[in-house]
């Protein structure tokens, strides 16, 4: 008897690509999704074998695709990042705009907060990464050893006695950051192509990336150093790890890949069928991922607008 994953229904709602998904403890009945719509559905899961869950609220006031978005660990209130140069940090109770950040003269792809919601941190594509207070004022800008193209993800590590900033851009280089003084720790070279993303550890201890290359490969945050790679075999667009398995995932290109990370071997791999009269028809790009926080459903966005929902099922190989 072995795990695995069950495609167990979908959520519709977007009307462009789902570049998020966000996931809280305090909530569990409740996820957020972000996408090129320039919107972010706040969604009730019902669990229904025909309708997973249900929008019940759309965020706007994004002006172009909204790239990211993150929950406070009190699941009070969520933060986004948008094309549009801003970040908007949101009231989960009542769906407003609580305070607009104004700062970067370019896209905002990535956004998130710090353990303990007092710091956020962003980044844009022109190489920059700024350091927040949650009332909006920009305390500190990375400009010295920054990277030398595209940021495309920043990630606070949610280790309280090793804080720490991840970042990883077009330059194949991941950086960690001390968050006290915000001067570079280390540099984790190694990739061949521009990176996409990176994800840390519910721990914070190990942290993981991919991009153009397709390898997944994971860092000892605590000690600096390269542990092994994992080979995804197509472009890696989102990676997260799971909360109570030593499981990490990748988006690679249209299919899911989940791995047990003892064994460096491939608990499953999702994938959807086409279901077109054209030959030349391709399967949606899987664009985004999160767990639930109890590590039972994996959520799962995608370039035809959908979140498909995975179950965890014990099942026979």
């Amino acid at each position: 008897m072995t795990e695995q994953m069950t495609l167990r229904g979908t959520l519709k709602g977007h009307n462009g690509w789902v570049t998020q998904i966000a996931t809280t403890p305090q909530f569990p009945d409740m996820i957020l999704s972000a996408s090129r719509d320039k919107t972010i559905i706040m969604w009730k899961l019902t669990r229904d074998e025909t309708n997973y869950g249900i929008p019940q609220r759309a965020l706007r006031g994004h002006a172009h695709f909204v790239s990211d978005v993150v929950i406070s660990s009190d699941g009070q209130f969520a933060l986004s990042g948008s094309w549009d140069g801003t970040l908007s940090l949101w009231d989960l109770t009542t769906g407003t705009t609580t305070r607009r950040f104004v700062g970067h003269t370019k896209d905002v792809l990535s956004v998130a907060f710090s353990s303990d919601n007092r710091q956020i941190v962003s980044k844009k594509k022109k190489k920059t990464i700024k350091l927040w207070n949650t009332l909006g004022v920009c305390k500190y800008t990375v400009q010295d050893e920054s990277h030398s193209e595209w940021v495309s993800c920043v990630r606070f590590s949610p280790n309280i006695s090793n804080p720490n900033i991840v970042s990883c851009g077009w330059d194949k280089l991941v950086k960690v950051w001390n968050l006290a003084n915000c001067k570079l720790k280390t540099n984790h070279i190694g990739h061949t192509g521009y990176l996409n993303t990176v994800t840390v550890s519910p721990d914070g201890s190990l942290c993981a990336f991919g991009g153009k290359d397709g390898q997944a490969m994971l860092w000892d945050l605590n000690e600096g150093k390269h542990l092994y790679t994992l080979d995804g075999g197509d472009i890696i667009n989102a990676l997260c790890f799971s909360p109570n398995r030593y499981w990490r995932c990748a988006a690679t290109g249209p299919s899911i890949k989940i791995w047990d990370l003892e064994g460096k071997i491939i608990v499953d791999e999702l994938k959807q069928e086409v279901i077109s009269t054209s030959s030349k028809a391709e399967p949606p790009q899987c664009t985004s991922l999160a767990w639930s926080a109890d590590g039972q459903p994996l959520f799962a966005g995608y370039t035809d607008s959908l979140v498909r929902v995975w179950q965890v099922t014990i099942g026979t190989r």
